[in-house]
């Protein structure tokens, strides 16, 4: 049952998604009705938080079964000692699963309030606490120690420093502010630092704030899935396009042993500097990382014998991942999408540019997967439709592990080429709160399914490049 209200888009947004979700193919499938209904469905979804967070063990440094242990501890420990299980995947051997209690219908709300900013909340509907930068508005006379009711400014009309807010808000649940409302906007510096410790939030996730940090990354599903299909051996040069924060390029890695090379890569300076913090905080080697436009990782010139970064060689790599720059409408929870049309649509021109340069760069035989977070036809099938006929060197590959459903319908695929695909579809479930007795009396292997199902809209596509010219 939803919650929330469902994800507002702009109007012309709204109406591209319509076209996209009864397209023609999808309507002869499924029927009007059906087809409407899951498209329904998906709008909900996507505005709640998945049900369940999903933590990657770094197996290069611990254990699963030793973080498992300590985690569990955690949580206990955070939630005052409500039994919440901590469970292991049996495709994905290196991640934990810890099921959301919520949504929390019985809560109290106070007359001190405090609002946030949309991506804030988002933060906090995952577990996080509020820190000062996300803080937008406080009531008049907020103090250290208060009781407060903390809600987001999902389309961010709040003004800052504002003393009421009449506007669009949702309640995301009761804390303690550690610090007064002067404090909070004061004028004396860089903003920074825990605003409000969230003790009763909707949703009831652990926080992973300086919580093993080195032995653990907060990681959606779908994002874990992506490196395992990419499947990187020990001793291979792998190339990671577009790289930022690093959750993949460390994974890759890892799987690899920290033996081999990992190029990534990322144009955006500060970016960049984040992979090199997590390749460093997980205690991994193998990693190179370079600020570069992955469009322009291309050369046919000769290179220094000694260049170790971009641009590079045709045929320099032996697995490539392109998890490509996306408009993002598969990420949850997201109550507001704020980007335009123009904007959604300038997303397919700037992958198939990508795609091209990753395609001249993989050897022949070699492995390149395709994967973004976002739930058009535009950039997804529509993309491996466009890549199997401009590349007559590339196959698409079954995937290995394939938890996602297959790929939709209206991109003009056969049947055959859409069960190569994995799509993640959140509306592929029922949307449903989770309470602690629900959880003591579900199955595991049910709660895996719906771990598998309830995450991020995301896509995947796997090509093997042919040996032949």
């Amino acid at each position: 049952m939803s919650f929330f209200p469902k994800i507002v888009f702009q109007y012309e947004v709204e109406e591209f998604l319509t076209k996209v979700f009864k397209n023609k193919e999808l309507i002869t499938a499924l029927g009007t009705e059906e087809a409407e209904k899951k498209y329904e469905s998906l709008l909900s979804h996507l505005s709640h938080p998945p049900a369940f967070t999903t933590v990657r063990v770094n197996t290069h440094l611990a254990s699963v079964k030793h973080v498992k242990k300590l985690l569990f501890e955690e949580i206990q420990k955070q939630f005052k000692g409500l039994c919440v299980p901590v469970l292991e995947h049996p495709k994905l051997h290196d991640i934990l699963l810890i099921p959301v209690i919520g949504p929390r219908r019985d809560l109290k709300k106070h007359a001190s309030e405090v609002i946030v900013g949309a991506q804030c909340g988002y933060a906090v509907l995952r577990g996080a606490h509020v820190y000062v930068p996300g803080i937008v508005s406080t009531s008049r006379f907020v103090k250290a120690g208060d009781l407060v009711s903390v809600y987001s400014d999902i389309e961010g009309k709040c003004k800052r420093g504002a003393k009421e807010f009449d506007g669009v808000k949702v309640f995301l649940g009761n804390g303690i502010s550690e610090l007064s409302r002067s404090e909070i906007f004061s004028s004396g510096g860089p903003l920074k630092g825990l605003g409000i410790r969230m003790i009763e939030p909707v949703y009831l996730s652990p926080s992973f704030d300086n919580v093993l940090p080195s032995h653990l990354f907060l990681q959606n599903l779908p994002s874990v899935v992506v490196s395992h299909i990419l499947n990187p051996q020990p001793g291979e040069k792998i190339l990671d396009m577009c790289a930022a924060p690093g959750g993949k390029t460390t994974h890759i890695a890892t799987l690899m042993h920290d033996q081999g090379e990992v190029i990534a890569m990322d144009k955006i300076a500060n970016k960049v500097k984040k992979i090199k913090q997590n390749a460093e905080l997980l205690q991994l080697n193998c990693i190179k990382v370079f600020c570069c436009d992955g469009t322009k990782a291309l050369t046919v010139e000769k290179r220094e014998d000694r260049q170790e970064g971009p641009p590079f060689l045709p045929e320099s790599f032996d697995r490539i991942l392109l998890d490509a720059p996306c408009s993002g409408m598969g990420q949850r929870p997201n109550m507001a999408y704020s980007s335009t049309l123009k904007e959604v649509t300038s997303y397919q021109p700037l992958q198939r540019k990508l795609f091209t340069v990753a395609v001249k760069l993989l050897k022949p035989g070699g492995v390149l997967v395709y994967s973004t977070c976002t739930i058009t036809l535009s950039e997804n099938e529509e993309q491996v439709a466009w890549a199997l006929k401009m590349f007559p060197c590339l196959q698409l590959h079954p995937q290995e592990p394939h938890i996602g459903g297959e790929g939709m319908k209206g991109a003009g695929l056969s049947l055959d080429q859409l069960k190569l695909l994995q799509r993640f579809d959140p509306s592929a479930v029922t949307l449903q709160g989770m309470d602690i007795n629900s959880l003591q009396d579900s199955r595991e292997d049910d709660l895996i399914s719906l771990a598998n199902k309830d995450c991020i809209g995301f896509f995947i596509a796997k090509f093997i490049k042919s040996n032949s010219k």
